[in-house]
């Protein structure tokens, strides 16, 4: 069974840091890439960062570049996402995700196969 949890979420002011986390059952870590989206009310889902397992190499969104950190420990089965300088906008519920398939890109729901349940995130002013 696939699973992906992720962790770390909660209340925080603007400008404080946070840090996310998602926990992959062996399965789902063997997969190419992990990734973060967030739904903001009222939006759509949107691309956060994304990770590839093997190089560790990392793609952001715009709105998070310079602030937003994605990591990953493959001993733990983990990934990240660290969050600074957060501001109202960022409020969401995050969502971990994996990818089975090599792609030139991780920016899309769909370049994934797997989904945690998410995590809410919420920056108070």
């Amino acid at each position: 069974q696939v699973q992906l949890v992720e962790s770390g979420g909660g209340l925080v002011q603007a400008g404080d840091s946070l840090k996310l986390s998602c926990v992959a059952s062996e399965r789902a870590f063997s997969n190419v890439a992990m990734g973060w989206f967030r739904r903001a009310p009222g939006k759509e889902r949107e691309f956060v960062a994304a990770i590839r397992l093997m190089s560790g190499m990392t793609y952001y969104a715009d709105s998070v570049k310079g602030r937003f950190t994605a990591s990953r420990d493959n001993a733990k089965n983990s990934v990240y996402l660290q969050m600074n300088s957060l501001s109202r906008e960022d409020t969401a519920v995050y969502y971990c995700a994996a990818a089975a398939v090599y792609r030139d890109a991780y920016s899309r729901p769909n370049d994934y196969e797997y989904w945690g349940q998410g995590t809410q995130v919420t920056v108070s002013s």
